[in-house]
């Protein structure tokens, strides 16, 4: 059943170029309560998880955390959040299939902070084929080219996966190679305000800059993908072995189920 209605006009925007913004998809009761929550979970649950599902700019400076990772599964109260009826309703509608969610996820780019999200497509780091796999990306606050808005390429998930290489960002381990001014010459930024989201193919890619203003930009993320959508092993092996030479080089604790 249909909970979520997207016009047709969202879905071949989607259709065209890779992604769609939905304005208010949280509602104001909504989006409070996962500030909260999300508030909680770093102060409660954070400090005792490993490397590879919290992130740090500076893991000795608790302010620099900017990704988390397998939220639901470390905290069952976000398998709410996974199980979001408008969320996987949206999805079934871009998708065309029925969809489940693979993770809950939370970005941020501190005030001040000097990192980069470096070009890449989301499904270089899942490796499903068919690439029938979303990202449901929600602005918790106001999102803009001042502190590091997403960047999207249109159109550019219908050319298949670009050639990545290892990165010095944690948690954004692989990067597009040859990504550059032909890309940046027609790249759309996504602005957005809280409660806001915009919805990116798995293949679309994407960046983001630095955040040198003093306002904090965050997101919280579902992964949605098609019941279609299997794992290609080859490529997740190989996937694996690079992400676990930056982990290992970077002396990371990282769960090792992770790698499987």
């Amino acid at each position: 059943m249909i909970v979520f209605n997207l016009s047709q006009e969202a879905l071949q925007s989607f259709a065209d170029n890779g992604f769609v913004i939905i304005r208010s998809f949280f509602n104001p009761e909504k989006l409070s309560e996962t500030k909260t929550a999300m508030d909680r979970y770093i102060t409660e649950v954070v400090p005792s998880l490993p490397d590879s599902d919290a992130f740090y700019i500076d893991k000795s400076d608790a302010s620099t955390l900017k990704q988390l990772q397998r939220i639901a599964e470390n905290d069952p109260y976000f398998e709410r959040y996974a199980n979001d009826s408008d969320a996987l309703s949206v999805c079934n509608q871009l998708l065309g299939e029925d969809v489940q969610t693979r993770g809950v996820e939370w970005f941020c780019k501190p005030s001040g902070s000097t990192h980069p999200t470096p070009p890449h497509q989301d499904n270089f780091y899942f490796c499903l084929s068919p690439p029938s796999v979303v990202t449901v990306w929600i602005a918790l606050d106001v999102v803009d080219t001042t502190n590091g808005c997403l960047h999207y390429v249109p159109g550019s998930h219908k050319h298949g996966i670009r050639d990545h290489g290892a990165t010095s960002i944690v948690g954004f381990s692989q990067g597009i190679v040859d990504f550059g001014d032909k890309e940046m010459a027609i790249e759309t930024p996504v602005h957005l305000e809280p409660g806001d989201c915009v919805i990116h193919h798995g293949n679309t890619i994407h960046r983001a800059d630095p955040n040198p203003s003093d306002r904090t930009r965050r997101g919280f993320a579902l992964v949605i993908e098609g019941a279609s959508a299997q794992r290609d092993d080859d490529a997740f092996s190989r996937y694996v072995d690079s992400v676990q030479a930056q982990h290992e080089s970077l002396g990371l604790d990282v769960d090792q189920s992770i790698y499987k």
